[in-house]
């Protein structure tokens, strides 16, 4: 069992593009951008060792890309070095976070400061669905795997308590970036699942080819 930090009030962030954190999760990441290195070299002195995960969205005008308002932060649980300099590190999802404003500095990765207010449930024990069909969330997983021509081990999805599976199909289903952030947002786990099979029915139907052709 991880020990919750205290939640600080200003964080590193690691703007990338289609990586979901959530909380309870394990997200790998692959480390080898000088700044990002120093992000982890400098989040290993801390207590907490947090590390905010965010998406990046385009700002009219604005050469650096914003973020979005909503991210989770995750406590680096592994990591190892590789030959050539580059970390490998495994970030266990704590809480999702509002971010109020960049923070100016000297550090070469961004930081934020943060608001962790209507978040309390995240610290909390392992959500349930009560609502939750896994027969037919399944049926639905199958056709959509099938569609997009993936496989996945069925029987560790059917052993997997529901948390745990929704959250980790969220995470590494291949949505678009706002897609993400609507499943990182919904506020209660139910909310999640219903926006999960809502992205696959959308695909099924050719929705996603549409979006594509505009």
């Amino acid at each position: 069992m991880i020990q919750q930090p205290d939640l600080p009030e200003v964080i590193p962030v690691f703007p990338l593009p289609g990586a979901l954190l959530l909380p309870r999760a394990r997200l790998p990441l692959h480390l080898f951008e000088p700044r990002y290195l120093q992000m982890l070299e400098d989040c290993l002195k801390t207590p907490g060792r947090l590390i905010g995960m965010v998406q990046p969205m385009t700002v009219p005008g604005r050469e650096e890309k914003g973020l979005h308002r909503i991210g989770c932060v995750g406590r680096v649980t592994q990591f190892s070095e590789t030959e050539d300099g580059r970390y490998m590190i495994t970030l266990t999802g704590l809480s999702r976070f509002r971010v109020l404003e960049e923070v100016d500095g000297f550090t070469p990765y961004r930081r934020c400061k943060v608001s962790w207010e209507g978040f309390g449930r995240d610290l909390g024990p392992a959500e349930l669905d009560p609502e939750f069909d896994r027969a037919a969330f399944l049926g639905l997983l199958a056709q959509f795997l099938t569609a997009e021509e993936l496989q996945t081990d069925w029987e560790s999805l059917k052993e997997a308590d529901d948390e745990l599976l929704i959250n980790s199909l969220s995470m590494l289903l291949g949505f678009d970036y706002e897609d993400k952030q609507a499943l990182l947002e919904a506020p209660s786990l139910s909310t999640r699942r219903e926006t999960l099979v809502t992205l696959m029915e959308f695909a099924l139907r050719g929705g996603a080819n549409d979006e594509v052709m505009q």
